[in-house]
């Protein structure tokens, strides 16, 4: 499924992804992923940089979701789709891992990278805009630093 202009903003703007496995028990799992982004039109990618129980999991059941959310707009996106851990001899390897590398500055070694052939998107939103529909991005900013210290940009 292609990932829109919305989708790929997103992306950008979220500081954490969630990415959700679950294991050979039919266990989830749900680990937070700093370094993530999307590549081309249809694909997420995450840097494995203390991955392990993730790794093990998408490779016995290729199916995740991963989710991010804007934290002060509190909107974004859950992704489903089916997912591989790839390495350094998959085609197209150095360029997503290029990607991932100028967003840590060099700083995370990654040993490889899960590529997610997105299948559904699904937005996210906080509750406050089904409850309160006037409520506008501006307001739920302003309520979201409010509510957690962060000062307003100078």
């Amino acid at each position: 499924m292609k990932l829109s202009e919305e989708v790929k903003k997103y992306i950008k703007a979220s500081v954490l992804c969630w990415l959700a496995t679950v294991d050979t028990d039919n266990i989830p799992n749900v680990s937070p992923k700093e370094i993530f982004d999307f590549y081309g039109e249809e694909y997420i990618i995450i840097a494995n940089i203390a991955s392990p129980g993730s790794v093990k999991n998408i490779k016995s059941n290729e199916w995740v979701a991963v989710s991010f959310i804007d934290i002060l707009v509190q909107k974004g996106f859950q992704l489903k789709g089916k997912a591989c851990i790839v390495n350094k001899d998959f085609p197209n390897y150095a360029d997503m891992e290029k990607v991932l590398l100028e967003m840590t500055d060099g700083l995370f070694p990654f040993p490889s990278i899960t590529l997610i052939k997105v299948e559904k998107i699904k937005p996210i939103l906080a509750p406050r805009y089904l409850l309160f529909p006037e409520t506008t991005e501006q307001a739920q900013i302003e309520s979201a630093r409010k509510t957690y210290c962060i000062e307003a940009d100078l």
